[in-house]
């Protein structure tokens, strides 16, 4: 995407916030100068806690800076943020939406608030309805809507009064990849049509390639900016694909990330995309001699991997997790016995069904992925294996548990950490770690235990006095995981444990998955991030509340391969199986 170079729709300079919270002092930003170019996309990206959504409070004239100056659209946001608020549009990371309100009563709440005359609102709506193919929906509870929908509204609201700058604060969180490009067409239609400035923040490091600039935060600072090119060019000749034959792909990550002089490993395809410190091809031979099998072929360096390596230096950033089970460990009883079986399985809300007759199972210590549009059914099966909805039709068995009929007995063999932060946000860490504790009937010294082990293995006990609902996306999310782990369940589900989190903290989340399926835990995970889904040893793909395809990664891929995408990536594999799923229910 390109255009002119035209003047600064916003600059910041040494731009500095300080909370409390907790007892704590927070230097939420320390300094921060930046400019945002008229008519162009800018990315604003780093990890959890780094200070995105304060900074976008202030430009938006929502917050006030302790020091620094700002300025938007030519106004000064310190002295006048009602003037800034009238010029610019603003999308929150948790969409502003009013749930109870349809859609058009939303639009016309925001049109209101924004100062839109009657007369020019018919023609604005229908433009953004056209733009959001929203228009069939608009007496529809904002609070129904699928989350790529609400989204879509959130987006719609912000632009109502057509504004010249444009902030959105992680748009594209929680949504799946369909909707994901559709946001970023009209992002690209806003940009090249109207001339809309725009600054973007994400938490998708393949989103911030797509921008014509890139402002990196690091706890507070601007640690970096430029073109996303300007980024990748300083690890061109570092990065290579690993593959090894007869070995899984789980294992060779495990292998790599342990070997000496490997920044960084994480699965990609078919085999492990690795960072070497230098741009000369890794010596396989010495870092692998129990592999000898083992291949490593130069791919193209992307964002990621300068992310990664400007956040942790030439660290390892792939250093296993603690807990793993010991190199000569032998696989658990039961390891690869069927753990979860799924037949018939309907969940019906009045006439319409949420879940319409699916079938699959799942086998200990397997990491079995379920994907799908928002909308698909993934959480309502989700809540139906744990539990915590009834089916209401088919056979559903957990643990050797018939769900139907024995609920409470297979819950204690389960964790669960759901979709958005389900946690008490009013009470401490700490507080959260011992509630659950006694929830889950640990008792005396085997409590004493389980609070210590995670404490230490999710790194709580530093932030054990801060409330819970005030910690960083990725910090709440390692609290839950520590909660959900606290009985050492046999099977884990996980509802889109990493939806929002940075390159950093999503890393530390499948180390982990890796360490419990390798100790024989079965882990059932959705994710809307499809380079995740390649972590998983099968998967599933739902759409409408019925299964498209179960299968491995590869052979899920296999299945939208042709002319045209010979080698398609796990998101061309999605978008296309979703499409034909969505053409054979029209054609029937």
């Amino acid at each position: 995407m390109s255009a002119p170079q035209a003047a600064v729709a916003l600059e910041l300079r040494d731009v500095a916030k300080r909370f409390q919270a907790g007892g704590r002092t927070i230097d939420a930003l320390r300094g921060v100068g930046f400019q945002v170019r008229g008519g162009v996309v800018t990315g604003l990206i780093g990890p959890d806690g780094a200070g995105k959504t304060t900074l976008m409070r202030i430009a938006a004239g929502l917050l006030a800076p302790d020091a620094g100056s700002v300025r938007a659209l030519g106004v000064d946001a310190t002295r006048d943020a009602l003037a800034v608020q009238a010029k610019l549009g603003y999308m929150p990371q948790r969409f502003g939406l009013y749930e109870d309100l349809s859609v058009q009563e939303n639009l016309d709440l925001y049109a209101d608030l924004q100062g839109v005359p009657r007369a020019a609102r018919a023609v604005r709506y229908a433009e953004l309805m056209r733009m959001t193919g929203l228009a069939k929906f608009t007496r529809r509870l904002a609070g129904r809507l699928s989350g790529g929908m609400k989204q879509k509204l959130g987006l719609a609201c912000a632009l109502v009064r057509a504004p010249r700058l444009l902030l959105l604060d992680e748009p594209t969180v929680g949504v799946d990849p369909v909707s994901r490009r559709e946001l970023w067409e009209i992002v690209y239609r806003l940009v090249q049509g109207e001339g809309m400035s725009v600054l973007l923040s994400t938490a998708y490091l393949d989103e911030a390639e797509r921008c014509d600039a890139v402002v990196l935060l690091h706890e507070g600072r601007v640690l970096d900016q430029g073109a996303p090119a300007n980024f990748q060019s300083r690890v061109a000749g570092r990065t290579f694909a690993v593959t090894a034959p007869d070995t899984s792909k789980r294992e060779l990550q495990r292998a790599l990330a342990r070997a000496p002089g490997i920044v960084d490993a994480v699965i990609q395809g078919e085999g492990v995309r690795v960072i070497v410190p230098e741009s000369v091809a890794p010596d396989l031979g010495a870092l692998l001699p129990q592999l000898p099998q083992a291949r490593a072929a130069p791919v193209a360096p992307r964002f990621e991997d300068s992310f990664v390596v400007m956040l942790h230096g030439e660290r390892r950033a792939a250093a296993p997790a603690g807990g793993r089970p010991p190199d000569d460990a032998a696989p658990p009883a039961g390891f690869g016995d069927q753990v979860i079986e799924v037949r018939g399985l309907k969940r019906r809300f009045g006439d319409f069904y949420a879940v319409a007759g699916i079938d699959f199972e799942v086998r200990r210590g397997e990491i079995f992925g379920l994907l799908g549009a928002n909308g698909a059914g993934k959480s309502t099966t989700f809540r139906m294996l744990c539990g915590l909805l009834p089916a209401s039709a088919g056979t559903l068995r957990v643990a050797g548990v018939d769900l139907r009929h024995a609920a409470a007995a297979a819950r204690a063999k389960i964790g669960y950490m759901a979709q958005k932060f389900a946690l008490y946000a009013n009470l401490s860490v700490r507080q959260n770690v011992e509630f659950f504790a006694r929830v889950y009937g640990l008792r005396g010294v085997r409590r004493a235990e389980r609070i210590a082990w995670a404490n230490e293995e999710f790194d709580l006990a530093q932030s054990g006095e801060q409330v819970s609902g005030e910690l960083p996306l990725g910090y709440k999310q390692r609290l839950a995981m520590a909660c959900a782990l606290m009985h050492e369940p046999e099977i884990l589900f996980l509802d889109e444990p990493t939806s929002g989190v940075d390159p950093i903290a999503r890393r530390e989340f499948w180390r982990r998955i890796y360490a419990l399926a390798r100790g024989g835990v079965t882990v059932l995970v959705t994710t809307h991030f499809m380079e995740e889904a390649e972590y998983c040893d099968r998967l599933a793909i739902m759409a409408a509340g019925r299964l498209l395809a179960v299968g491995t990664p590869a052979e899920i891929k296999a299945r939208a391969r042709d002319g045209a995408a010979p080698q398609p990536s796990m998101e061309d594999a999605f978008i296309r199986l979703i499409g034909a799923g969505g053409e054979q229910r029209a054609a029937a």
